[in-house]
């Protein structure tokens, strides 16, 4: 398996995991969940494009942006998923009192699910002829 299709693994797993988490009412580990789910969709989407890595989060944000720019397919919603989201997870690892909104769990998860749709659309290689 090469890097992308690891990253994309491990957003659908990490998707998975958020869904569930807020079935069960946990909207905190949701939203955190739904992040790290778009982040490894991004992760995958910059190690097609560039076969590197960032180190950092905020240096993952910025590389997908960039790249994103120049990719028709991923909408500026899509680029600004990973700014609103890593808000969330912030609130989940740090923000006691305040919690993640059911709401904004739910939109974050949806959202983080479309942009997986999208990045294992644009690095997998169709099986159709050219």
């Amino acid at each position: 398996m090469s890097v992308p299709d690891d990253h994309l693994a491990k957003a659908r797993e990490t998707i998975e995991f958020a869904r569930y988490a807020l079935a069960g009412g946990y909207s905190d580990e949701a939203g955190r969940s739904a992040y790290m789910a778009a982040y490894h969709a991004a992760m995958a989407f910059i190690a097609a494009c560039t076969g590197t890595s960032p180190k950092t989060h905020s240096g993952a944000r910025s590389e997908f942006g960039r790249l994103a720019r120049e990719e028709p397919r991923i909408t500026r919603q899509q680029v600004s998923l990973l700014g609103w989201t890593y808000e969330l997870k912030n609130v989940s690892d740090y923000g006691q009192p305040r919690t993640v909104a059911a709401e904004d769990a739910e939109r974050a998860i949806d959202e983080a699910a479309k942009l997986i749709e999208t990045i294992t659309c644009i690095v997998t290689p169709s099986d159709l002829p050219a």
